[in-house]
């Protein structure tokens, strides 16, 4: 089985980059291609807001208990899976990067880096009474104005803006607000080459070369945005990329060690091994026990 890649629906939203549906929505429909509930990638951001319902939200092979009030960050390329088994209410915010470049340049808002990479960080934020209901008021008046006929962009960039900064506020350990924009530029680059080429290339010091960095910069540029080197951040991507493949698509140690460009399967165990303490088999059985 393969991991459905699911895109932004530009055309559903006037180009908007950005929609608020409701969650219920997406265990109601019928005419899905995909089923929410099972493992799928994303090509864009997300932000769940839990108001009823409690569950465990997969995001990259952990899962993360939910509970109204609480906040569950999607970073795009991610694969997750929701949980309807209590028929949870609440919102789903899409956007993409596009989106996120406008609102950049049109006000103040977090760096959404890669902090996923880092194992530390977690994808959910559980909100106190009041800033449960500060973001939920945030979230509908976003979806007022966009249902506005004359729905201005600009105000529903300033009121995610709002919703962003409570937000980031309340995730100190999340906050990478040093880098420059320069550095922000490195970063994108880097992470979009290796996104290309990462199952060749696992050499920090070829990624530098390629953005016309040095590798000591590289590194902190890394360590700034998500406490993680550069080489730490190839090898937790990697990972999470074979981790994918061993429990979405089931493919043998042997393929998946020529596809990675190792010598042979007993490196390319020894390679997981060194990152997980686990070999493939084993977190195999790991993870299929945890998941019944």
């Amino acid at each position: 089985m393969n991991i459905p890649n699911i895109t932004f629906n530009h055309d559903k939203n006037n180009k908007a980059e950005f929609e608020i549906i409701e969650l219920s929505s997406l265990y109601e429909r019928t005419t899905l291609s995909h089923s929410p509930e099972a493992p799928h990638r994303v090509s864009f951001f997300m932000v769940i807001h839990i108001e009823r319902g409690e569950g465990k939200h997969m995001v990259d092979f952990e899962k993360y208990p939910f509970s109204a009030g609480s906040m569950i960050f999607v970073q795009r390329e991610q694969v997750h899976a929701f949980d309807f088994s209590s028929k949870p209410q609440g919102k789903v915010l899409l956007f993409t990067q596009t989106f996120l470049d406008h609102v950049h340049i049109n006000m103040r808002l977090p760096n959404y880096t890669p902090t996923h990479l880092n194992h530390q960080h977690t994808p959910l934020l559980t909100l106190d009474l009041q800033n449960n209901q500060r973001s939920h008021t945030l979230i509908n008046e976003m979806i007022a104005e966009i249902k506005l006929s004359n729905s201005d962009p600009l105000i529903i960039m300033y009121l995610f803006s709002a919703l962003a900064l409570l937000l980031h506020r309340l995730r100190p350990e999340m906050r990478h607000d040093k880098l420059s924009t320069e550095q922000s530029i490195k970063l994108a680059r880097f992470f979009t080459l290796m996104q290309k080429h990462f199952q060749q290339i696992r050499d920090a010091n070829w990624y530098a070369n390629q953005i016309n960095t040095t590798y000591k910069t590289l590194n902190q540029v890394c360590k700034l945005a998500t406490g993680l080197t550069a080489k730490q951040m190839i090898d937790a991507f990697v990972v999470i990329e074979i981790k994918r493949r061993l429990i979405i698509t089931n493919t043998a140690s042997q393929q998946i060690a020529y596809d990675f460009g190792f010598e042979d399967a007993s490196n390319f165990v020894k390679y997981f091994k060194k990152q997980t303490s686990l070999t493939p088999a084993q977190f195999q059985k790991h993870y299929i026990k945890t998941a019944l």
